[in-house]
């Protein structure tokens, strides 16, 4: 479905998949194909040459075409974001409620690390009818930034893009077009 809008003289076009996303088949392939995508990510991560960069982008670029996080979330159904302390406020303020009314209803501390996460999974504003987040607007830049493939610091994340391959469908497509690209580069 192609949704036209216009917006103060602008124009924006969207794209919507309308087919749901298979996530045991994405999961299949992921574990699959894990194994080669791990390797190749820890040796590009020990290289460190940032001549891959372009790759990324178009590797980035390939898995949106392939996937639409709305058709998903499955993100929001196995894991948890960290939070910064404004964007708890902002939601608790948008929410009428104070930022500790928020925190103790939906919030804890990992001793670890120091983040501020969802007490549970699925997300508590993943709306079970829609499948979409029901506070968007607000929700935590590290939702509206997953899975993070567009980063500086792309060498310091390979760990966990490896370890998303089979979480989420985006990451699994972005690594493993980037993998099928570099290979083609290298066999040149």
């Amino acid at each position: 479905m192609v949704v036209a809008v216009r917006y103060e003289g602008l124009a924006f076009t969207f794209f919507y998949m309308s087919t749901p996303i298979n996530l045991k088949s994405y999961r299949q392939k992921a574990y699959r194909d894990k194994k080669k995508i791990s390797a190749f990510l820890t040796k590009i991560t020990k290289k460190a040459d940032k001549s891959i960069y372009p790759l990324v982008r178009q590797a980035e670029k390939y898995a949106w075409t392939k996937v639409d996080c709305t058709q998903c979330g499955n993100c929001c159904k196995t894991m948890t974001p960290t939070w910064k302390k404004a964007e708890v406020k902002k939601l608790a303020t948008h929410l009428g409620m104070t930022y500790q009314e928020f925190f103790d209803k939906w919030l804890y501390v990992e001793e670890s690390t120091g983040d501020i996460c969802n007490q549970s999974t699925p997300c508590q504003f993943l709306d079970g009818q829609s499948g979409l987040c029901s506070v968007y607007e607000y929700r935590p830049h590290d939702c509206a930034k997953f899975p993070h493939l567009h980063r500086k610091d792309f060498f310091d994340q390979t760990e966990l893009y490896a370890a998303n391959l089979h979480r989420c469908p985006a990451t699994y497509e972005a690594m493993k077009h980037l993998y099928d690209l570099a290979t083609a580069v290298k066999s040149k």
